[in-house]
């Protein structure tokens, strides 16, 4: 008899917990390999959510997946949700359950009405919004955490008044979505760590982002959270990474954060017609803009130590002959059209093979682009000479030790 009152006082004990004890809370978000969303037929978030294609979403995800990434940050603005809950509603749970089916979990992330932060009498007109959410995903197994404001102190260190204001309004919004939603655990992308700190005891998981342009200070940062995250004994993630135009390489931004076992989000996956000049990995058919990010991605990086083994593209003459045949189409009055297509695309292949041009616009796509033309005998020339031009520094001379076999090689 006891035991059965004492097994019904501990029930009536746990039920009657605080919500937040109940709350499901992740201890260590090291091995998250996460990314932002949006489509790459779609400019901005709300457009996505109002031009949603489910086709486009799941052939996405399967990239994603190729990448073994398990986790997708993705934005919803009010103005989606203003001019049409219904489809919203049906698309984000295309979204989450299709996310789920490949073992990637959601975090969204909320973008409220225009301009309402400024206003602190405004602020709980953002319950409807947030409640509605909660209602539509709060029970989803692919739901991960709510990010209830991206980046209110941007992008100021330290914040501003105003900034101060904003990021007032991200702990206000924490509040709500702890209220509204007992289980799922509750973030704040913060624009820097510093400032990640000073909104950390509004949040159940840490975030912040970083562009930072060199190693060091992507490695001071990841101290200053990783020693705030290890005081309060909440779980870190960085959810923005990596972008070109930033002195931010994937692959060093990368290597950083899975060295020092945090987790990480790339900005982003696709392509897009809003980032996609300085962020992004894959185009909507699948290829790439980077080979070094996808590599990077699953841990492969590039050697940037001092054993580093001297390429040789010339060491069988290759980059000699072509040199060679190049000057000699180029100076016949005569020269063939398929011909002079032929050896444009032998030396786009040594100079891409050797990473010895610029690769942003790759020799190859050049030669493809003029062999789907009609002849244009001025543009072949040019595009010859330039990469004669490129190979030409990479010729070996006759004798050189570098023709050789190493010293000791044995057939």
């Amino acid at each position: 008899m006891r035991i059965h009152r004492f097994a019904v006082a501990v029930l009536i004990f746990t039920l009657t917990l605080p919500m937040a004890a109940q709350r499901r809370l992740p201890k260590n978000l090291s091995s998250v390999r996460g990314f932002n969303y949006q489509s790459a037929e779609t400019i901005g978030h709300a457009e996505f959510w109002l031009k949603y294609d489910p086709a486009v979403t799941e052939r996405d995800l399967d990239y994603a997946r190729r990448l073994q990434l398990n986790q997708v940050r993705v934005f919803i603005p009010y103005s989606s949700w203003a001019k049409n809950k219904e489809a919203l509603g049906k698309n984000l749970l295309h979204f989450v359950r299709a996310a789920h089916r490949r073992g990637i979990g959601v975090m969204p992330t909320l973008q409220y009405k225009f301009g309402e932060w400024k206003d602190k009498a405004a602020w709980p007109n953002a319950r409807a919004f947030a409640a509605d959410l909660v209602a539509t995903l709060g029970k989803e197994p692919g739901l991960e955490i709510w990010d209830v404001e991206n980046e209110p102190e941007c992008c100021k260190l330290p914040p501003t008044p105003d900034n101060r204001l904003r990021m007032e309004h991200a702990v206000y919004m924490a509040k709500m979505f702890h209220e509204l939603d007992p289980v799922t655990p509750v973030t704040i992308g913060a624009t820097f760590a510093e400032n990640m700190i000073e909104m950390g005891d509004a949040v159940d998981v840490l975030s912040y982002h970083d562009y930072s342009p060199t190693r060091a200070q992507i490695r001071a940062n990841i101290e200053t959270a990783k020693q705030y995250a290890a005081k309060t004994g909440k779980p870190l993630i960085n959810t923005e990474i990596g972008c070109i135009a930033r002195a931010n390489p994937y692959d060093v931004a990368l290597q950083e954060h899975m060295q020092a076992h945090v987790g990480w989000y790339i900005w982003e996956l696709m392509i897009t017609g809003n980032w996609g000049t300085v962020h992004g990995v894959f185009y909507p058919d699948g290829t790439v803009r980077d080979p070094s990010i996808p590599a990077a991605l699953l841990g492969f990086f590039r050697n940037r130590k001092q054993d580093v083994v001297e390429d040789v593209p010339d060491r069988e003459n290759h980059v000699t002959d072509a040199v060679t045949n190049n000057r000699a189409w180029l100076a016949d009055p005569k020269a063939d059209w398929k011909a002079g297509l032929d050896l444009a695309e032998i030396s786009a292949n040594l100079l891409e093979a050797g990473q010895l041009a610029p690769m942003h616009n790759l020799p190859s796509r050049q030669v493809i682009l003029l062999r789907k033309g009609q002849p244009d005998m001025p543009a072949l020339r040019s595009m010859l000479v330039n990469f004669t031009s490129l190979l030409e520094p990479y010729q070996v001379p006759a004798g050189d030790p570098r023709h050789s076999r190493p010293p000791g090689f044995i057939q």
